[in-house]
């Protein structure tokens, strides 16, 4: 798939419409032998009538905004003027529509996107594995003979763009739901630095935790958009030298019960950058073993989840999912006092794991330890919470520990899908996106 960058210069000359982009995403969705049905849980019926008019307008010489008439997905779960905001629930399907735009789709309406549609999602986005009872679970584009999980919690944001129903989505992230989607569907997903991004308009799960990102098939494409979701101008990223990049595998925690699929993945990858002159040192970060001991009673997510949640629960207790509802409801069994000592804890690890990687660009580490289980692997409430504590362990270090987080592809062709994840440090975004992008073009010639 062609970047943002190329399909908005072959529509500014014409060599492209806008309208053949969209036929391409709403085809894909409307197949009935592909995933669009439990991808999206709505359509915009008239993409097809704007890219129409963005075609007539731009015929007639008139000046268009840069990305006018390229298809983008939204997570059900960001304000859309006129267009209720259900967040993956059946609880709100009542409800009236947003008056307004979310500040982020209204930066990206801004920019010429077009809005194929509402991503499903898990639930309220409290889950790393991407089921929805309600809406149906989308397949990872890997051996859909099988059906494996997209991963979560923009499950249907990912699907989305691995398939070619858009050119990228807009997703959220508060313990890894871009990142862990798109290493399950073997796309980028990006968690900015979270006060970089407005989250108004985008029903919240952690106030603490919650960012909001893109997915798309390359570094460059999640740059582009990040700058658009920040309200600046996209620009270039930096050329970075793969000599002047210093990376620290952990060795404490983030590997552990890695299958056969990632170890030889990752190993892979990590032996190709270090061939090609990146330096990655191995040490343990023992400060990483306080998080799970920290979340060991459902963290900070769910105690700010559950002060959100509490009168939906009293109310609509029976049309949550299970799953989701309990927990939730383990962020109720916390005390005021608790829950300051969560953030104190917090703090703690931040500043200690910033001391001893204050000389390193960013932390490298599979995305997550296993490849898309079975959808069939959830029938037990004791298999989701075990798999999904799994999938969530690694990525959400980049959420408690305040920083930005990107995940790429490092599979081959036609293998089972495998992230890599690279965690920055807070605020060092564009450092972050361009030693990506030159990581990405190194793993990608690799396996060329």
């Amino acid at each position: 798939m062609p970047t943002l960058d190329a399909l908005s210069q072959a529509l500014a000359s014409g060599t492209l419409r806008a309208r053949a982009l969209i036929d391409q995403a709403m085809d894909c969705i409307a197949d009935p032998n592909g995933e669009g049905s439990r991808t999206f849980v709505s359509i915009n019926q008239a993409a097809r009538a704007q890219a129409d008019e963005i075609d007539r307008r731009r015929a007639k010489g008139e000046a268009l905004p840069p990305f006018a008439g390229i298809p983008l997905a939204l997570k059900d779960l960001f304000d859309v003027a006129g267009e209720i905001t259900s967040a993956g629930s059946r609880i709100f399907a009542h409800e009236a529509p947003a008056l307004r735009d979310a500040p982020t789709v209204a930066r990206l309406r801004a920019a010429g996107f077009i809005f194929v549609g509402r991503n499903n999602m898990t639930e309220f986005a409290f889950s790393g594995l991407g089921l929805n009872p309600h809406y149906g679970t989308p397949a990872s584009p890997f051996d859909r003979t099988t059906r494996r999980i997209p991963g979560g919690s923009t499950s249907g944001g990912a699907v989305a763009v691995a398939d070619g129903m858009a050119v990228a989505s807009l997703g959220t992230d508060t313990g890894g739901s871009c990142r862990i989607p798109a290493a399950f569907c073997g796309i980028v997903g990006f968690k900015p630095t979270a006060h970089r991004v407005p989250r108004d308009g985008a029903t919240p799960l952690s106030h603490s935790l919650d960012s909001i990102g893109p997915l798309a098939n390359s570094v460059e494409c999640c740059a582009t958009i990040d700058a658009i979701l920040r309200g600046v101008t996209p620009r270039p990223l930096a050329n970075v030298s793969l000599k002047e990049i210093r990376l620290l595998l952990p060795t404490s925690l983030v590997l552990d019960g890695m299958d056969e699929h990632v170890a030889k993945a990752f190993e892979r990858g990590i032996d190709t950058l270090a061939r090609a002159g990146i330096t990655i040192s191995r040490q343990p970060l023992t400060e990483l073993l306080r998080i799970p001991e920290i979340n060991s009673r459902g963290g900070i997510a769910a105690a700010e989840a559950y002060a959100w949640h509490r009168p939906l629960l009293e109310s609509h207790r029976a049309q949550y999912d299970p799953r989701v509802a309990n927990r939730i409801l383990k962020g109720g069994e916390l005390t005021a006092q608790d829950v300051r000592d969560l953030h104190d804890a917090r703090a703690d690890v931040i500043d200690a794991v910033a001391k001893v990687t204050n000389e390193v660009d960013a932390l490298v580490l599979p995305t997550t330890p296993i490849i898309p289980p079975p959808i069939s692997a959830f029938g037990q409430d004791a298999d989701y919470v075990r798999l999904n504590g799994l999938v969530l362990r690694n990525p959400s270090l980049g959420n408690f520990l305040d920083r930005c987080a990107i995940s790429l592809p490092v599979h081959r062709p036609g293998e089972a899908p495998v992230g890599l994840m690279l965690i920055g440090r807070r605020d060092d975004d564009r450092r972050l996106l361009a030693i990506a992008r030159a990581l990405e073009a190194e793993l990608n010639r690799k396996s060329a």
